[in-house]
């Protein structure tokens, strides 16, 4: 799909990627803006926390990309990540990757892939999407997975059938983003989050993430549609 969204990204955002864009070309690197601040500008909802993916060294990028924004550094070598702070905004950089689960909610191992495969890794097709920063294709859309698709028609959908398998905290999520943007979820998706319920498969999950996820529930706005759709599932 030949989309360019560099004249929808808000003036902010624009400065920033750009900034990204010129790094990236410089280094010779392919960078891309990715998930939330994607779907947000479609949304045309406000997005403070941006995230690149960086097919190549992502610390090394975030370290030069840190110096050109004038932000604070903060890197994570074992998992190829890295997060800038500056002003009131936070940047979070990773290396582009596919990941394996040895087990129902055990952490993933993670080799570096490309962005195709990174995408493939995220949690439902509106949030895999990603757009270009560098100079050449600067703000083109890249939607492999029907991303764009699903948002215009609302609906949220599990990106593979072992999604809630491998990372059942998904599930949370699926209910935290149709609370929050009044989105459906999906009929199959549904389905394969109450199979992954009844299985047990929550149970495997580290207590912290689960509590976690339930304190994200009590923040949204509406907080009691999270927990009745929530319900719903069990």
């Amino acid at each position: 799909m030949n989309i360019n969204l560099s004249d929808k990204f808000p003036r902010d955002v624009s400065r920033v990627a750009g900034m990204a864009g010129r790094v990236a070309d410089r280094e010779g690197m392919k960078v891309y803006m990715v998930g939330g601040p994607v779907r947000d500008i479609f949304l045309k909802r406000p997005n403070l926390d941006l995230d690149f993916v960086v097919e190549g060294d992502a610390i090394r990028f975030a370290g030069l990309f840190s110096s050109e924004l004038k932000g604070r550094m903060d890197a994570y070598r074992a998992f190829g990540t890295a997060t800038i702070k500056f002003r009131d905004k936070r940047v979070d950089v990773v290396t582009a990757r596919k990941e394996t689960y040895e087990r129902p909610g055990a952490y993933p191992r993670v080799r570096p892939g490309t962005i195709r495969e990174d995408l493939f890794r995220r949690d439902f097709t509106i949030n895999a999407m990603a757009v270009s920063v560098n100079s050449e294709t600067f703000g083109g859309l890249v939607d492999f997975y029907g991303g764009l698709r699903d948002l215009k028609k609302g609906v949220i959908r599990v990106m593979h059938d072992k999604s809630f398998i491998d990372d059942p905290t998904r599930i949370f999520r699926a209910v935290r983003f149709s609370a929050r943007l009044g989105f459906r979820i999906e009929p199959k998706t549904k389905i394969l989050m109450r199979e992954a319920l009844s299985r047990g498969f929550l149970g495997e999950v580290n207590r912290g993430r689960v509590k976690k996820e339930i304190e994200l529930f009590l923040r949204e706005k509406e907080p009691y549609r999270c927990l009745v759709e929530f319900g719903r599932l069990i």
